[in-house]
């Protein structure tokens, strides 16, 4: 993911900062202009920077201190998370997370929204960024103990790796939400009147909150960390998209 983060960050400031005049079609939905999306850039690639910078100072979870953590120290509404530990749940929300990464091309199946090709390329470029921008860098700020870590039936060595510091909040989460409301908030941009548009959103719903699910399933993250998760994606996913609208 962090490779993935650094493309983004550089692609988001290609977009917005070398073609952004030349794409405002007539019949678009969406707007693009410095005056807005030249801060969103620089805001998207300046959190993610900020989380490279502190995750290098990050120190993985020491052996005698992993020892002292009791689950009784958890309160009480995340503590069942610390008895979960699931390596197929794990690798279904991987799964589920990339399908959700990649649904966003479905949308240029649209004759309308592929003429809008670079709109939609920002406001997914932008959505992405900032969505990972904030994740990471809540993670590498907040450094929550991750549940598996209290499990002892959890492989010791994905204890000790930097990573099991990063449960708050759910990154698998807020990635599946932004991308899945983005692409239902688009669809439904472009094609208001579709009788698609409660499966569209019901899909766009369901997809992450499954998501969640297998994350605390696989031990990975408490159930505040995926509400929080859920609820910051699905934010940035439809607010992406609707601020453009609001411009337009």
């Amino acid at each position: 993911m962090k490779s993935l983060n650094l493309f983004l960050a550089v692609f988001l400031l290609q977009l917005n900062f070398f073609y952004l005049k030349a794409q405002n079609s007539f019949d678009s939905p969406y707007t693009l202009t410095y005056k807005f999306d030249a801060p969103l850039a620089t805001a998207g690639v300046g959190l993610n920077l900020a989380y490279f910078l502190l995750d290098r100072k990050s120190e993985a979870l020491q052996p005698a201190f992993i020892s002292t953590l009791d689950r009784s120290n958890i309160n009480a509404f995340d503590r069942s998370a610390a008895y979960n530990w699931s390596r197929p749940a794990a690798k279904g929300s991987d799964v589920l997370m990339i399908g959700a990464m990649a649904a966003p091309s479905l949308l240029f199946f649209d004759k309308n929204i592929r003429n809008d090709y670079y709109k939609i390329g920002t406001i997914w470029a932008q959505t992405m960024a900032l969505n990972t921008g904030v994740t990471n860098l809540t993670k590498v700020l907040v450094k929550r103990t991750r549940p598996y870590a209290y499990n002892p039936n959890a492989p010791e060595h994905y204890k000790l790796e930097r990573d099991a510091r990063y449960s708050f909040f759910s990154g698998h989460t807020s990635v599946t939400a932004s991308m899945s409301f983005m692409t239902a908030k688009i669809f439904s941009d472009y094609n208001p009147s579709s009788k698609a548009l409660p499966y569209v959103w019901t899909t766009a719903a369901v997809v992450p909150a499954t998501v969640a699910f297998l994350r605390w399933r696989a031990g990975k993250h408490y159930a505040s960390d995926v509400i929080v998760g859920y609820l910051t994606g699905a934010a940035i996913g439809f607010l992406v998209p609707h601020l453009h609208k609001i411009i337009r």
